[in-house]
């Protein structure tokens, strides 16, 4: 487990962009929190990390939102205006959750019994003026991440200040 206390959003997309450096651009991240918490703001500095500078906007009514960057697949979904888990059958999300991408998922809760399982978990809470995230690795792969991520953190001298480190789950 790792959490990070973000004290604005430039913490946060510099936070995202190491987060998405420890991804490499493969896995499954699941962003939960509650409205205005944050998850689209997160992907944006995860984007950043594989060189998108445009507008990142969440996929509210779209479901998800395809990203190819330098050799780089990222699916961006948004899962709070669907009704049934089965849904995702029908835009095509098995095709969209394969090994070589990099899936996000906002409101993955949405879409319980049909997703498979994250690498990671990002929980987003409001404190205060920032945020603070909660990262738990599901798989290998995940804790890998977490371990690239912390190292990540430290190598760039990330500004922002720890809560903990990373630990096994």
């Amino acid at each position: 487990m790792m959490q990070r206390q973000l004290d604005n959003e430039n913490q946060q997309v510099a936070f995202g962009q190491c987060l998405g450096l420890a991804l490499a651009g493969r896995g499954r991240l699941h962003l939960d929190g509650e409205l205005g918490a944050g998850k689209t703001t997160l992907t944006r500095g995860i984007l950043r990390a594989y060189g998108h500078q445009g507008a990142v906007k969440s996929p509210t009514y779209t479901l998800v939102e395809p990203y190819e960057i330098g050799g780089v697949r990222v699916y961006h979904f948004d899962l709070y205006r669907i009704g049934d888990p089965e849904e995702l059958e029908f835009i095509g999300g098995r095709d969209l959750l394969c090994d070589d991408s990099l899936s996000i998922i906002e409101w993955p809760a949405r879409g319980d019994g049909w997703l498979p399982e994250p690498d990671v978990m990002a929980h987003l809470m409001l404190c205060g003026q920032g945020r603070r995230v909660t990262l738990r690795a599901f798989s290998e792969r995940g804790q890998q991440v977490l371990d690239r991520l912390d190292a990540i953190c430290r190598e760039h001298g990330a500004s922002w200040g720890e809560i903990t480190g990373a630990a096994a789950t």
